[in-house]
């Protein structure tokens, strides 16, 4: 089952990657499929969902659906696609950081030059206003940093965040595609059952921030949710045992959870990693 993920960065040609990937593999590349499911559970239009993730929603947008609310969905989004029995190839979203630590996930960063990106997306919207395409790539290189930095901490440019990164200035697009089904055929990239359990492992946890994050009693509680085997603990700050019983009911109802523990603990302590 081929995991991959590919960067969305506007002009370096990862959408032709892609599609390269996915007559080779005869594997789906998802993007838009998770802007219908966004739109329809935030309940706005996809074209909001869009403007969202670059940057250039306006404000009435902004208060409409929380930045928060799109990545705790989009996460689950993300997970749900990479479980698809035949595999999947995820373009954007942040799923190389959402499924890095998945080990038969194979993580990759399309660049290319900033000039050269100019260049091509001139070309390929047929215009010669060049400063309103190099304003629209800057903006939408900063929404994704920003976005990548507030939900991961770290900066999506550093190539240790992936397992490849292919620059289609020097690369071809037939030389990318190769160059990741490589990789996929690597016995280090193959999928195990604990692998698959890990992922499975993630998706769950993401299924249980979604779920809290749907339910009026818990939406403005922040928890950190980890998930081994299907036993999910909830790790947040003191409260009464009532409080606890309506976070634990919630998380129990959600699919693929065998067994919900909810810890309390101190405000100035650290949650676990999540898993």
């Amino acid at each position: 089952m081929p995991v991959v993920t590919i960067t969305r960065e506007m002009g370096t040609l990862g959408k032709d990657v892609a599609a390269g990937l996915s007559d080779a593999l005869d594997v789906p590349v998802i993007y838009n499929e998770i802007v219908d499911h966004l739109a329809d559970r935030l309940r706005v239009r996809k074209s909001h969902v869009i403007r969202l993730l670059d940057g250039r929603a306006g404000l009435l947008e902004r208060l409409a659906a929380d930045k928060t609310s799109l990545f705790v969905h989009s996460a689950e989004e993300v997970m749900a696609m990479a479980l698809q029995p035949g595999g999947a190839i995820i373009r954007g979203w942040g799923a190389g950081h959402l499924l890095r630590a998945v080990q038969h996930a194979v993580c990759v960063r399309v660049c290319s030059p900033f000039e050269l990106r100019v260049r091509r997306m001139m070309e390929r919207l047929s215009t010669e206003n060049e400063a309103e395409i190099r304003t629209e790539i800057q903006h939408n290189d900063e929404a994704h940093a920003a976005i990548v930095r507030r939900h991961f901490g770290v900066e999506w440019t550093d190539p240790t965040h992936y397992d490849l990164v292919l620059n289609t200035e020097r690369v071809s697009i037939g030389q990318c595609v190769e160059q990741v089904l490589g990789l996929l055929r690597a016995p280090e990239f193959a999928e195990t059952d604990a692998s698959r359990g890990h992922l499975e492992d993630l998706a769950v946890a993401a299924r249980v921030r979604a779920a809290l994050l749907r339910a009026a009693e818990t939406r403005d509680k922040r928890v950190q949710v980890t998930s081994e085997r299907g036993r999910v603990t909830l790790w947040g700050a003191k409260c009464s045992t009532d409080e606890k019983l309506i976070f634990v009911e919630i998380a129990s109802a959600v699919a693929g959870v065998r067994d919900v523990a909810y810890r309390s603990r101190p405000a100035e302590e650290a949650p676990p990693r999540a898993r």
